[in-house]
């Protein structure tokens, strides 16, 4: 009976082990992508927060801010790297979002580009050509944005949706006259176009834009120990990039990991990330960006959804879709 007992116990000690590392293998998330060339890519490459808290993190790659947040919005990722204008899209129509990190102030990384031979000097010359642009993206925000400013009816230009990879393919064919996007493909139509507005010029107009990264707060709520490696391992590359980068060569390791995760020549990268802001968890805190202005420019951007006829409504407050809660706790607040 002793024997069997221990034949027992060894079977249930078996048992035990196996459905343990099945709770392991649960510990495991959906990180939804772009091509950006952001700090975010060092953690990629590092592992650093798989190491840190053993989940095992599937990271996913879409082509615009709009599949990413229909990718959360159908539960198939967790968390998403997103522009200020898809996030707001999903906030508006209900989505159960958290702002979380800004990873980037846009700055002037993203441009409106005019093919060379387009006679395109200036946003009046737009009418009649052929724009493309990612709908629903910072990019899509600012440009309309701006051709109101200038006193250009939208209508009077053919604005063509297209992904990035779309607008590479389009430029080459000679399919459209400009675009207004972001790098890798801003480095490749640069080589052949003119800048005519950055994404910087146009925020001095008063229509700021960010990429951030956003979580689904359920999930959030339920795995905080991630949360917060998160935030550390980002607030670490970003410090890394702000320090280092005058220093870094095509040949540099960052600048390789980065060009992988990015689709990007490593020799645009450089040049390209000198284009953004990286700001740090400080920062991150302050009325500039999580406690402030981000919920605020959402709010604006809402009103361009909603006269886009993207978006039924505007919320009169958007600060529910942002939290600092996760930067206060790697600061250890």
């Amino acid at each position: 009976m002793r024997k069997r007992s221990l034949l027992q116990g060894t079977a249930a000690a078996a048992v035990l082990a196996v459905t343990g590392n099945a709770f392991a293998a649960e510990k495991s998330v959906r990180f939804a992508y772009q091509d950006m060339p952001v700090p975010l890519r060092l953690v990629m490459e590092s592992g650093e927060v798989e190491k840190a808290t053993g989940y095992k993190i599937d990271w996913r790659m879409y082509s615009g801010g709009a599949d990413v947040i229909g990718a959360m919005g159908a539960g198939e990722v967790q968390l998403g790297e997103v522009g200020s204008s898809p996030l707001t899209a999903a906030a508006t129509q209900g989505q159960d979002i958290k702002l979380f990190w800004i990873s980037a102030d846009i700055a002037d990384a993203e441009a409106l580009v005019a093919r060379d031979g387009s006679n395109i000097t200036s946003f009046k010359d737009l009418i009649g050509k052929r724009i493309g642009v990612p709908f629903l993206s910072t990019a899509h925000y600012q440009l309309i944005a701006a051709l109101n400013n200038e006193g250009v009816d939208p209508k009077r230009v053919i604005i063509m949706n297209m992904r990035p990879p779309e607008i590479a393919k389009a430029w080459d064919n000679g399919d459209i006259d400009a675009t207004f996007v972001w790098d890798p493909v801003l480095g490749k139509v640069k080589k052949s176009g003119k800048v005519i507005a950055t994404s910087g010029s146009i925020a001095k107009m008063g229509f700021l834009t960010y990429e951030g990264i956003a979580v689904n707060a359920k999930w959030a709520k339920e795995n905080p120990e991630f949360m917060v490696a998160m935030v550390r391992a980002l607030d670490r590359a970003s410090a890394q990039v702000r320090g280092e980068l005058a220093r870094w060569t095509p040949e540099s390791a960052p600048i390789k990991a980065i060009a992988k995760w990015s689709k990007a020549d490593a020799k645009d990268v450089p040049a390209s990330m000198a284009l953004y802001r990286f700001p740090s968890a400080e920062e991150q805190l302050s009325t500039r960006w999580l406690d402030g202005w981000a919920s605020t420019a959402m709010k604006f951007t809402a009103a361009f959804l909603k006269w886009q006829g993207k978006v039924q409504s505007v919320k009169p407050d958007y600060t529910p879709f942002v939290t600092t809660e996760y930067v206060k706790k790697a600061l250890g607040r």
